[in-house]
C-alpha cells in the first residue's frame, strides 16, 4: 500500500506536472521542487518538506486545466489536495496544503506589503479566494493547529517560481514524503 502511494505521487510530479504553474515560466513539477528545496535548505522537518512539494497537488488531481484562474474559477485545490494527502498522510502534512490558501489571504491581512509582492495571477487567485482575511478571519486562522506551517509553506509557494533554478529530482523528496506516510 505505501509503495503504491509512494509511485502515485512520483508518478504525478514526474508525469502530470508539465503544465506551467499558473502565468509563470516554471511548470508545476519545478514548482513543487523548488518549494521543497527551501524548505530542506532552511533545515525543516520531513513533514513541512512532504508538504511543501505537494502543497499544490490539487491542481493535479483535478482536469480542469493548468489555469482555472483565468477562467474565473477557484480551483479550491488546497481542499482537493488535502482531501486525497489526508488519506494518507497525517495532519502535519495535510493541514498546511489545506491552509496554504488561508495564509496568502492571512498575509495580506497582516503584512502591509505583502500583496505588493503576490505575482500577477496569485492576485488574482486571492480575489477568487475571497481576498485579505477580515480581523476576525485573522484570529480565527491563528487559533488553527499548524498555522505557522501553513504561513512558512506560503513563503516558500512564493519564492518557488524562479525559472532554470536548479533543484533536486522528485526522487529526491521522496523518501522525506516516505517518512510522513501513515502506517
Amino acid at each position: 500500500m505505501a509503495q503504491d502511494v509512494l509511485a502515485a505521487i512520483r508518478d504525478m510530479l514526474e508525469y502530470r506536472a508539465d503544465g506551467l504553474y499558473g502565468l509563470h515560466d516554471v511548470t508545476q513539477r519545478e514548482h513543487a521542487l523548488q518549494s521543497a528545496w527551501l524548505a530542506e535548505r532552511d533545515g525543516h522537518p520531513p513533514a513541512l518538506i512532504a508538504a511543501a512539494l505537494m502543497h499544490d497537488i490539487g491542481h493535479l488531481v483535478h482536469d480542469l486545466g493548468d489555469s482555472p484562474a483565468e477562467e474565473g474559477i477557484d480551483d479550491r485545490h488546497e481542499e482537493l489536495g488535502n482531501a486525497w494527502l489526508s488519506k494518507h498522510f497525517g495532519p502535519e502534512v495535510s493541514e498546511p496544503v489545506r491552509l496554504h490558501v488561508a495564509a496568502k489571504r492571512y498575509l495580506c491581512a497582516i503584512e502591509a506589503d505583502y500583496f505588493d509582492k503576490l505575482s500577477p495571477d496569485s492576485v488574482l487567485s486571492l480575489s477568487l479566494q475571497g481576498g485579505p482575511m477580515s480581523a476576525e478571519e485573522v484570529e480565527a486562522f491563528e487559533a488553527l493547529p499548524h498555522h505557522a506551517e501553513a504561513v512558512q509553506l506560503r513563503r516558500y509557494d512564493d519564492e518557488a517560481k524562479v525559472t532554470g533554478l536548479p533543484t533536486p529530482p522528485v526522487a529526491h523528496f521522496m523518501g522525506y514524503v516516505g517518512a510522513c506516510l501513515r502506517g
